[in-house]
């Protein structure tokens, strides 16, 4: 139980019995009114009754000794030692910190540090890559350190498991294509001619670009979560204290898995998106198969074919770059695997993009 009394601003506390979980509101009330009403000078806290107690108590004592703005000196007498030191540890921490007002820089400064800042990130992504190149050459000559069961696990993650989402989203910018393009073609009597768009589109470039940002959004960001959950968990620091190369052993297989099934994703977007031309050509423009099928055939190329799945090998390294650069070097809690899984979407789809533009200067100038 709690007992106290005020004589000549001396606060006394009695403590005796079993103090847990203290609910006794009114009591506890009336002591903190008290002291903030007494000017009292001085906390006597007496406990050679006192038989269990846990946290609460040593909250009520805090509170009380706040009550009085920390004026009144404080006598512990035959108190627990173990609740003395809680009670001073709870006292020394200054719980209002000041906090440093960040100095505001020019903007020179700003534009300096952010250069530097800029070229520091891309110091650091060469040379993630360079680690990576030298990880494949490790397994060119069979001395990576690879778990087989991983290669497989992710190979199939990127492969068949994909080929859902692959198909309906390559299908439908089929559709889309051929139906934008017969909506002018119609005004010169040549629909015909949007089997020959939609063909030449999806194999050059539209069924590589659809599958790398599906692939992006759907197994890049699974790469930068699964390395980046493995950073806050402290598993790379694991792997590093073993002395096991990280880009071997959880790059490289991310790395090879993708590069191999993004050509093969690519013919299936190729594929379905001209099936998606198809329905709309023979469902809504009125052609037979045949016919659709007999311009779609003259329209197809091997040298666009082959540009697509270039296109397509490019990008699966682009993606499992961009997923396991961010992961392995992703902060130290929740919010940064968050922060990573989106860095390693938006940069992954922004690097493609970038890639396409100068691959097809490069192709128009050899006449590709």
């Amino acid at each position: 139980m709690l007992e106290y009394q005020i004589e000549q601003n001396t606060l006394t506390l009695q403590l005796s019995g079993n103090i847990k979980n203290e609910d006794n509101d009114a009591k506890r009330t009336g002591l903190y009114a008290d002291a903030r009403a007494q000017n009292i000078t001085k906390i006597r806290i007496e406990g050679a009754e006192l038989e269990a107690w846990d946290s609460t108590l040593v909250a009520l004592i805090y509170n009380l000794i706040k009550q009085t703005n920390a004026k009144a000196t404080v006598e512990y007498d035959k108190l627990p030692q173990n609740l003395v030191h809680l009670v001073k540890l709870a006292l020394s921490v200054n719980r209002n910190p000041t906090q440093e007002i960040p100095k505001k820089l020019s903007f020179v400064e700003r534009v300096g540090q952010s250069t530097y800042e800029g070229w520091q990130s891309f110091k650091k992504g060469l040379n993630f890559m360079k680690e990576n190149c030298l990880s494949f050459m490790r397994c060119l000559r069979g001395t990576a350190i690879m778990r087989k069961v991983d290669f497989l696990f992710v190979l199939g993650d990127c492969s068949y498991k994909a080929f859902g989402i692959i198909s309906l989203i390559s299908f439908m910018v089929g559709l889309i294509l051929a139906f934008v393009g017969a909506v002018q073609m119609q005004v010169f009597g040549v629909e015909i001619y949007v089997s020959s768009l939609v063909a030449i589109s999806m194999t050059r470039i539209m069924g590589a670009i659809m599958a790398g940002i599906v692939m992006s959004g759907r197994t890049g960001a699974s790469y930068a979560a699964t390395l980046g959950t493995m950073q806050v968990n402290e598993e790379i620091d694991a792997l590093k204290t073993m002395g096991v190369p990280v880009t071997d052993f959880l790059v490289l297989p991310r790395m090879i898995a993708l590069m191999m099934t993004m050509p093969l994703l690519v013919m299936l977007s190729d594929f379905m998106g001209m099936l998606g031309g198809g329905a709309v050509g023979i469902l809504m423009l009125g052609f037979s198969p045949a016919e659709y099928w007999e311009y779609t055939y003259k329209a197809l190329s091997m040298k666009n074919f082959l540009i697509g799945l270039f296109h397509g090998f490019v990008y699966g390294y682009i993606i499992a770059i961009c997923g396991c650069y961010y992961g392995i070097f992703c902060g130290r809690n929740a919010d940064s695997v968050g922060v990573a899984t989106t860095s390693a979407v938006v940069s992954s789809i922004v690097w493609m993009i970038v890639i396409t533009g100068v691959l097809t200067v490069i192709f128009v100038e050899f006449g590709l």
